[in-house]
């Protein structure tokens, strides 16, 4: 049967999340700033779930991986730190292009990141190595054995089980990531959308995974059908059924808001994954509580 354990779900949160982090700062192109938050948020969760898991159901695989996972995740953040002054490549290739373009429709020049010419308009020259991504790969690779651990927890079928736990970390990394980048277009508005928009598509191609894992016998399938007996009367299998519609509807409504060319269609997008949040949660631990 699914279990629902606290520290799984944290477990799954931190490290699905540490690994959508990746993907979009693979591409260079998101400020520093972006990943030291996003490391810092995911590793309170990864800590809550070893705590959690110490004192309510230790499974030492678990606890153990996690706990080398949010060592990884330590390490990466101090190198990023430590290599802060040489920047995001991307990122400034980025400024230089639209400062080029700025003067070319203008007349006004504007200071570029040049590392080969010094500047003197307050703009911060790269210097040194750059942060490398590949860092942030070692602990979702890490959490993914932790992950494993508490899926063969479980009663009864343990590969569909494990499936379901390493597909929600996803689900709900994916889903996480989204929203916290939505905002990081306030911080770094000359940001493209194409991270994002990256995000969000990955989030809508996880969506059919997660349900059909969940609908799978022992699953949803059979608390829709009356089998299993949802203690509300079937209407706490059907408020599920309206969390996963709904997961699936934000993730389309976003991409629509995203080709608008109004920078406020990123916000608009941002609310609409806020609430996908919400339904991809209800999605996931709905199930869990039901058939648990």
């Amino acid at each position: 049967m699914i279990k629902l354990d606290a520290a799984s779900v944290f477990a799954q949160w931190s490290i699905g999340g540490l690994f959508f982090m990746w993907v979009t700062t693979r591409h260079r192109l998101v400020g520093l700033g972006y990943a030291w938050i996003q490391r810092s948020i995911f590793f309170v969760f990864g800590v809550a779930a070893i705590g959690i898991g110490i004192a309510t159901n230790p499974i030492p695989v678990r606890e153990t991986f996690m706990g080398l996972a949010m060592a990884a995740t330590l390490l990466a953040q101090a190198v990023s730190i430590n290599r802060r002054r040489a920047g995001v490549s991307g990122q400034q290739a980025e400024f230089n292009r639209r400062s080029t373009r700025v003067a070319e429709m203008t007349g006004i020049e504007r200071a570029t990141t040049d590392a080969s010419e010094p500047s003197d308009d307050h703009v911060e020259v790269a210097a040194g190595r750059e942060f490398p991504p590949g860092l942030d790969l070692i602990a979702p690779m890490l959490g993914l054995v932790a992950l494993i651990a508490a899926g063969a927890d479980a009663v009864g079928n343990e590969p569909l089980a494990i499936a379901r736990m390493v597909v929600g970390a996803a689900f709900l990394g994916s889903v996480t990531n989204a929203m916290l980048l939505g905002h990081w277009y306030l911080v770094q508005p000359g940001l493209p959308r194409a991270p994002i928009i990256e995000v969000n598509r990955m989030f809508a191609a996880i969506w059919p995974f997660e349900v059909a894992l969940l609908l799978v016998s022992p699953g949803m399938i059979d608390a829709l059908n009356g089998t299993i007996d949802d203690g509300y009367d079937g209407l706490l299998s059907w408020f599920w059924v309206a969390c996963a519609v709904a997961s699936i509807a934000f993730a389309v409504v976003t991409e629509i808001a995203l080709r608008e060319r109004f920078y406020s269609a990123v916000m608009a997008a941002t609310g609409f994954l806020y609430l996908a949040i919400l339904t991809a949660f209800g999605t996931d631990l709905v199930a869990r509580a039901i058939a648990s």
